[in-house]
Protein backbone atom coordinates (compact mmCIF):
# COMPACT_ATOMS: atom_id res chain seq x y z
CA UNK A 1 0.00 0.00 0.00
CA UNK A 2 1.42 3.42 -0.92
CA UNK A 3 1.33 6.28 1.55
CA UNK A 4 -1.38 7.98 -0.47
CA UNK A 5 -3.55 4.94 0.08
CA UNK A 6 -2.98 4.79 3.84
CA UNK A 7 -6.39 4.70 5.52
CA UNK A 8 -7.27 7.95 7.27
CA UNK A 9 -9.23 5.99 9.85
CA UNK A 10 -6.08 4.58 11.48
CA UNK A 11 -5.84 5.55 15.11
CA UNK A 12 -3.12 8.16 15.31
CA UNK A 13 -2.34 6.99 18.84
CA UNK A 14 -0.70 3.94 17.25
CA UNK A 15 1.17 5.98 14.63
CA UNK A 16 4.25 8.11 15.43
CA UNK A 17 3.37 11.80 15.44
CA UNK A 18 5.66 12.50 12.47
CA UNK A 19 4.10 9.84 10.27
CA UNK A 20 0.57 10.85 11.23
CA UNK A 21 1.26 14.46 10.30
CA UNK A 22 2.98 13.45 7.06
CA UNK A 23 -0.21 11.66 6.03
CA UNK A 24 -2.49 14.47 7.29
CA UNK A 25 -4.31 12.04 9.54
CA UNK A 26 -6.86 13.54 11.94
CA UNK A 27 -6.34 13.70 15.66
CA UNK A 28 -7.79 10.79 17.59
CA UNK A 29 -7.04 11.79 21.16
CA UNK A 30 -5.70 14.47 23.50
CA UNK A 31 -2.11 13.26 23.11
CA UNK A 32 -1.99 14.10 19.41
CA UNK A 33 0.28 17.06 18.74
CA UNK A 34 2.30 18.82 16.09
CA UNK A 35 5.58 16.90 15.72
CA UNK A 36 8.89 18.73 15.61
CA UNK A 37 12.43 18.06 14.44
CA UNK A 38 15.19 20.31 13.07
CA UNK A 39 17.12 20.14 9.85
CA UNK A 40 20.83 19.88 10.74
CA UNK A 41 19.81 19.04 14.30
CA UNK A 42 22.98 16.95 14.59
CA UNK A 43 26.30 18.67 14.20
CA UNK A 44 28.20 21.82 15.03
CA UNK A 45 25.67 23.44 17.37
CA UNK A 46 26.03 20.55 19.85
CA UNK A 47 29.07 20.35 22.17
CA UNK A 48 28.72 16.57 22.34
CA UNK A 49 29.13 16.45 18.55
CA UNK A 50 32.58 18.00 18.76
CA UNK A 51 33.61 15.39 21.32
CA UNK A 52 33.02 12.52 18.88
CA UNK A 53 33.43 14.21 15.50
CA UNK A 54 36.97 12.97 14.89
CA UNK A 55 39.52 14.09 12.32
CA UNK A 56 39.07 14.59 8.60
CA UNK A 57 36.00 15.75 6.72
CA UNK A 58 32.39 14.86 7.47
CA UNK A 59 32.74 12.02 4.96
CA UNK A 60 35.16 10.28 7.32
CA UNK A 61 32.62 10.32 10.15
CA UNK A 62 29.81 9.19 7.84
CA UNK A 63 31.81 6.08 6.89
CA UNK A 64 32.13 4.96 10.53
CA UNK A 65 28.76 3.42 11.52
CA UNK A 66 29.30 3.65 15.28
CA UNK A 67 30.30 7.30 15.06
CA UNK A 68 27.51 8.20 12.62
CA UNK A 69 25.01 6.39 14.85
CA UNK A 70 26.07 8.34 17.91
CA UNK A 71 25.95 11.68 16.08
CA UNK A 72 22.45 10.92 14.76
CA UNK A 73 21.22 10.01 18.26
CA UNK A 74 22.65 13.05 20.05
CA UNK A 75 19.89 15.56 19.20
CA UNK A 76 17.17 13.00 19.85
CA UNK A 77 18.48 12.51 23.38
CA UNK A 78 19.01 16.22 24.04
CA UNK A 79 15.86 17.69 22.49
CA UNK A 80 13.24 14.95 22.56
CA UNK A 81 12.40 15.59 18.91
CA UNK A 82 9.88 13.45 17.06
CA UNK A 83 12.33 12.19 14.43
CA UNK A 84 15.98 11.45 13.82
CA UNK A 85 17.60 12.23 10.50
CA UNK A 86 20.49 10.12 9.27
CA UNK A 87 23.88 11.76 9.76
CA UNK A 88 25.17 11.94 6.21
CA UNK A 89 25.48 14.42 3.35
CA UNK A 90 23.73 14.77 0.01
CA UNK A 91 26.98 14.33 -1.92
CA UNK A 92 27.85 11.02 -0.23
CA UNK A 93 26.56 8.80 -3.08
CA UNK A 94 28.28 11.01 -5.69
CA UNK A 95 31.52 10.69 -3.75
CA UNK A 96 30.91 6.93 -3.40
CA UNK A 97 30.77 6.34 -7.17
CA UNK A 98 34.13 8.06 -7.60
CA UNK A 99 33.12 11.30 -9.30
CA UNK A 100 35.71 13.22 -7.30
CA UNK A 101 33.69 15.14 -4.71
CA UNK A 102 34.78 16.10 -1.22
CA UNK A 103 33.57 18.42 1.53
CA UNK A 104 36.05 21.15 2.36
CA UNK A 105 35.74 22.52 5.91
CA UNK A 106 34.56 26.11 5.80
CA UNK A 107 33.62 25.85 2.12
CA UNK A 108 31.30 22.91 1.50
CA UNK A 109 31.08 20.39 -1.34
CA UNK A 110 33.79 20.76 -3.96
CA UNK A 111 34.50 18.86 -7.16
CA UNK A 112 38.12 18.05 -7.97
CA UNK A 113 37.19 18.29 -11.66
CA UNK A 114 33.81 19.96 -12.31
CA UNK A 115 31.35 18.46 -14.79
CA UNK A 116 31.63 20.28 -18.11
CA UNK A 117 30.82 18.00 -21.06
CA UNK A 118 29.42 14.66 -22.19
CA UNK A 119 32.82 13.11 -21.52
CA UNK A 120 32.23 13.67 -17.82
CA UNK A 121 29.24 11.32 -17.88
CA UNK A 122 31.77 8.49 -17.89
CA UNK A 123 32.75 9.51 -14.35
CA UNK A 124 29.21 8.97 -13.07
CA UNK A 125 28.74 5.22 -12.91
CA UNK A 126 25.67 3.52 -11.37
CA UNK A 127 25.58 3.19 -7.59
CA UNK A 128 25.58 -0.20 -5.88
CA UNK A 129 24.59 0.69 -2.31
CA UNK A 130 25.70 -2.65 -0.87
CA UNK A 131 29.17 -2.33 -2.35
CA UNK A 132 29.66 1.44 -2.43
CA UNK A 133 27.87 2.45 0.77
CA UNK A 134 27.61 -0.57 3.02
CA UNK A 135 28.36 1.70 5.98
CA UNK A 136 25.02 3.47 5.41
CA UNK A 137 22.91 0.35 5.92
CA UNK A 138 24.93 -0.60 8.99
CA UNK A 139 24.37 2.84 10.52
CA UNK A 140 20.64 2.73 9.81
CA UNK A 141 20.27 -0.72 11.32
CA UNK A 142 22.11 0.46 14.42
CA UNK A 143 19.79 3.43 14.71
CA UNK A 144 16.56 1.53 14.20
CA UNK A 145 17.55 -0.80 17.03
CA UNK A 146 17.97 2.17 19.42
CA UNK A 147 15.43 4.78 18.34
CA UNK A 148 11.87 5.09 19.57
CA UNK A 149 11.06 7.76 16.96
CA UNK A 150 11.09 7.45 13.15
CA UNK A 151 14.36 7.74 11.26
CA UNK A 152 14.36 9.98 8.18
CA UNK A 153 16.67 9.04 5.33
CA UNK A 154 17.53 11.54 2.62
CA UNK A 155 19.27 12.36 -0.62
CA UNK A 156 19.94 15.36 -2.81
CA UNK A 157 17.77 16.09 -5.83
CA UNK A 158 19.42 16.14 -9.28
CA UNK A 159 19.42 19.92 -9.70
CA UNK A 160 21.13 20.57 -6.38
CA UNK A 161 23.62 17.76 -6.87
CA UNK A 162 24.37 18.99 -10.38
CA UNK A 163 24.82 22.52 -9.05
CA UNK A 164 27.77 21.36 -6.94
CA UNK A 165 29.15 19.07 -9.64
CA UNK A 166 28.98 21.65 -12.42
CA UNK A 167 29.90 24.77 -10.46
CA UNK A 168 32.61 22.84 -8.63
CA UNK A 169 31.78 24.42 -5.28
CA UNK A 170 28.95 26.39 -3.61
CA UNK A 171 27.77 29.25 -5.82
CA UNK A 172 25.90 32.49 -5.24
CA UNK A 173 24.40 32.84 -8.72
CA UNK A 174 24.53 29.28 -10.14
CA UNK A 175 25.43 30.76 -13.50
CA UNK A 176 27.45 27.83 -14.83
CA UNK A 177 24.88 25.15 -14.02
CA UNK A 178 22.01 27.27 -15.37
CA UNK A 179 23.95 27.86 -18.57
CA UNK A 180 24.53 24.12 -19.04
CA UNK A 181 20.86 23.37 -18.28
CA UNK A 182 19.54 25.90 -20.80
CA UNK A 183 22.22 25.67 -23.50
CA UNK A 184 22.63 21.89 -23.63
CA UNK A 185 19.28 20.40 -22.62
CA UNK A 186 20.03 16.92 -23.97
CA UNK A 187 23.22 16.67 -21.91
CA UNK A 188 21.42 18.18 -18.91
CA UNK A 189 18.67 15.58 -18.98
CA UNK A 190 21.16 12.76 -19.40
CA UNK A 191 23.08 14.01 -16.38
CA UNK A 192 19.89 14.30 -14.33
CA UNK A 193 18.71 10.86 -15.42
CA UNK A 194 21.93 9.34 -14.12
CA UNK A 195 21.72 11.32 -10.90
CA UNK A 196 18.09 10.24 -10.45
CA UNK A 197 19.13 6.59 -10.77
CA UNK A 198 21.78 7.11 -8.07
CA UNK A 199 19.31 8.88 -5.79
CA UNK A 200 16.64 6.20 -6.20
CA UNK A 201 19.19 3.51 -5.34
CA UNK A 202 20.29 5.51 -2.29
CA UNK A 203 16.80 6.11 -0.95
CA UNK A 204 15.62 2.56 -1.56
CA UNK A 205 18.64 1.21 0.32
CA UNK A 206 17.90 3.53 3.23
CA UNK A 207 14.28 2.40 3.51
CA UNK A 208 15.19 -1.26 3.10
CA UNK A 209 17.63 -0.86 6.00
CA UNK A 210 14.91 0.66 8.20
CA UNK A 211 14.32 4.36 7.46
CA UNK A 212 10.66 5.25 8.08
CA UNK A 213 10.57 8.30 5.78
CA UNK A 214 12.78 9.95 3.17
CA UNK A 215 13.49 13.57 2.29
CA UNK A 216 14.61 14.81 -1.11
CA UNK A 217 16.68 17.97 -0.71
CA UNK A 218 16.51 20.34 -3.67
CA UNK A 219 18.07 23.09 -1.64
CA UNK A 220 18.93 25.40 -4.54
CA UNK A 221 15.88 24.93 -6.77
CA UNK A 222 14.61 28.30 -5.58
CA UNK A 223 17.09 30.06 -7.89
CA UNK A 224 15.10 28.86 -10.91
CA UNK A 225 12.32 30.48 -12.91
CA UNK A 226 9.12 28.42 -12.55
CA UNK A 227 9.13 27.57 -16.27
CA UNK A 228 12.72 26.33 -16.08
CA UNK A 229 11.90 24.27 -13.00
CA UNK A 230 8.89 22.77 -14.78
CA UNK A 231 10.88 21.76 -17.87
CA UNK A 232 14.32 20.89 -16.57
CA UNK A 233 13.93 19.83 -12.94
CA UNK A 234 10.46 18.67 -11.90
CA UNK A 235 10.39 15.59 -14.21
CA UNK A 236 13.52 14.18 -12.57
CA UNK A 237 12.30 14.81 -9.04
CA UNK A 238 8.99 13.18 -9.98
CA UNK A 239 10.83 10.10 -11.28
CA UNK A 240 12.67 9.80 -7.97
CA UNK A 241 9.44 10.05 -5.98
CA UNK A 242 7.86 7.41 -8.20
CA UNK A 243 10.98 5.27 -7.84
CA UNK A 244 10.39 4.87 -4.11
CA UNK A 245 6.57 5.04 -4.07
CA UNK A 246 6.13 1.28 -3.69
CA UNK A 247 8.04 1.32 -0.39
CA UNK A 248 5.09 2.96 1.35
CA UNK A 249 7.00 5.52 3.41
CA UNK A 250 6.23 9.26 3.47
CA UNK A 251 8.26 11.26 0.99
CA UNK A 252 9.36 14.78 1.93
CA UNK A 253 10.52 17.45 -0.54
CA UNK A 254 12.50 20.50 0.53
CA UNK A 255 14.06 23.62 -0.94
CA UNK A 256 14.67 27.19 0.15
CA UNK A 257 13.29 30.37 -1.42
CA UNK A 258 10.76 28.22 -3.29
CA UNK A 259 7.59 30.26 -2.77
CA UNK A 260 6.98 30.43 -6.52
CA UNK A 261 7.61 26.70 -6.92
CA UNK A 262 5.48 25.32 -4.09
CA UNK A 263 2.60 24.33 -6.35
CA UNK A 264 4.95 22.36 -8.59
CA UNK A 265 6.85 20.82 -5.69
CA UNK A 266 3.53 19.59 -4.34
CA UNK A 267 2.90 17.90 -7.67
CA UNK A 268 6.00 15.73 -8.03
CA UNK A 269 4.75 13.02 -5.69
CA UNK A 270 5.78 13.96 -2.16
CA UNK A 271 3.45 13.73 0.82
CA UNK A 272 5.26 16.58 2.62
CA UNK A 273 6.69 19.83 1.25
CA UNK A 274 9.08 22.01 3.21
CA UNK A 275 8.34 25.73 3.54
CA UNK A 276 11.01 28.26 4.41
CA UNK A 277 10.43 31.33 6.59
CA UNK A 278 9.65 33.64 3.65
CA UNK A 279 6.20 32.15 3.06
CA UNK A 280 3.49 31.87 5.76
CA UNK A 281 2.12 28.36 6.22
CA UNK A 282 -1.39 29.56 5.40
CA UNK A 283 -0.17 30.95 2.08
CA UNK A 284 1.81 27.77 1.35
CA UNK A 285 -1.25 25.64 2.07
CA UNK A 286 -3.30 27.72 -0.34
CA UNK A 287 -0.63 27.43 -3.05
CA UNK A 288 -0.34 23.67 -2.63
CA UNK A 289 -4.11 23.19 -2.50
CA UNK A 290 -4.03 21.11 0.65
CA UNK A 291 -2.57 18.20 -1.34
CA UNK A 292 0.45 17.83 0.92
CA UNK A 293 1.46 18.22 4.53
CA UNK A 294 3.72 21.19 5.25
CA UNK A 295 7.00 21.23 7.12
CA UNK A 296 8.51 24.38 8.64
CA UNK A 297 8.97 27.21 9.00
CA UNK A 298 10.86 29.07 11.72
CA UNK A 299 13.70 31.29 10.50
CA UNK A 300 16.93 29.67 11.81
CA UNK A 301 18.30 33.14 12.61
CA UNK A 302 15.43 33.70 15.05
CA UNK A 303 16.96 31.00 17.25
CA UNK A 304 19.96 33.27 17.84
CA UNK A 305 17.64 35.70 19.64
CA UNK A 306 16.51 35.67 23.26
CA UNK A 307 13.80 33.25 24.35
CA UNK A 308 11.03 35.86 24.40
CA UNK A 309 11.57 36.52 20.67
CA UNK A 310 11.79 32.81 19.82
CA UNK A 311 8.67 32.01 21.86
CA UNK A 312 6.67 34.67 20.04
CA UNK A 313 7.77 33.39 16.63
CA UNK A 314 7.02 29.75 17.46
CA UNK A 315 3.53 30.66 18.62
CA UNK A 316 2.97 32.76 15.50
CA UNK A 317 3.72 29.73 13.31
CA UNK A 318 1.50 27.44 15.36
CA UNK A 319 -1.31 30.00 15.15
CA UNK A 320 -0.81 30.27 11.39
CA UNK A 321 -1.15 26.51 11.07
CA UNK A 322 -4.44 26.78 12.99
CA UNK A 323 -4.54 23.18 14.17
CA UNK A 324 -4.22 21.59 10.73
CA UNK A 325 -3.11 17.96 11.14
CA UNK A 326 -0.69 18.18 8.22
CA UNK A 327 2.02 20.22 9.92
CA UNK A 328 5.52 19.17 10.98
CA UNK A 329 7.25 21.96 12.89
CA UNK A 330 10.80 22.61 11.72
CA UNK A 331 13.14 25.40 10.78
CA UNK A 332 12.94 26.92 7.34
CA UNK A 333 16.49 25.67 6.73
CA UNK A 334 19.22 24.14 8.91
CA UNK A 335 20.28 24.88 12.47
CA UNK A 336 22.94 27.59 12.48
CA UNK A 337 26.26 26.60 14.13
CA UNK A 338 26.05 29.32 16.80
CA UNK A 339 22.58 28.29 17.98
CA UNK A 340 22.20 27.71 21.71
CA UNK A 341 21.00 24.09 22.13
CA UNK A 342 18.92 25.16 25.13
CA UNK A 343 16.84 27.39 22.86
CA UNK A 344 16.04 24.47 20.58
CA UNK A 345 15.14 22.31 23.58
CA UNK A 346 12.66 24.97 24.67
CA UNK A 347 11.23 25.16 21.15
CA UNK A 348 10.49 21.44 21.29
CA UNK A 349 8.85 21.79 24.70
CA UNK A 350 6.68 24.67 23.49
CA UNK A 351 5.59 22.94 20.28
CA UNK A 352 4.73 19.79 22.20
CA UNK A 353 2.78 21.77 24.80
CA UNK A 354 0.86 24.10 22.49
CA UNK A 355 0.97 22.51 19.03
CA UNK A 356 -2.48 20.97 19.11
CA UNK A 357 -4.07 19.09 16.23
CA UNK A 358 -7.74 20.01 15.90
CA UNK A 359 -9.07 17.64 13.25
CA UNK A 360 -8.74 16.04 9.83
CA UNK A 361 -7.39 17.45 6.60
CA UNK A 362 -9.67 20.14 5.28
CA UNK A 363 -8.15 21.09 1.98
CA UNK A 364 -7.11 24.74 1.89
Amino acid sequence: MSTSEAPSTSSSSTVPHLLRAARQQPASGPDDRVPVWFQRQAGRSLPEYHQVRGEGTILNAIQEPDRATEITLQPVRRYGVDAAILFSDIITPIWAVGFGMDITPGVGPEAEKPFRSADDLKRLRPLDPDVDMGFQAETIKNLVSELDVPLIGFAGAPFTLAAYMVEGRPSKNHGIVKSLMLSEPALWHELCDRLADIVIATLRAQVEAGAAAVQLFDSWAGVLHPDHYRTHVAPHSARIMEGVADLGVPRFHFGINTAELLDQMAGVGAEVVGVDWRTPLSVARERTGGRVALQGNLDPAVCLSNWEVVETEVRRILDDNDGHPGHIFNLGHGVLPDTDPDILARVVELVHAEGRVQGGASGV
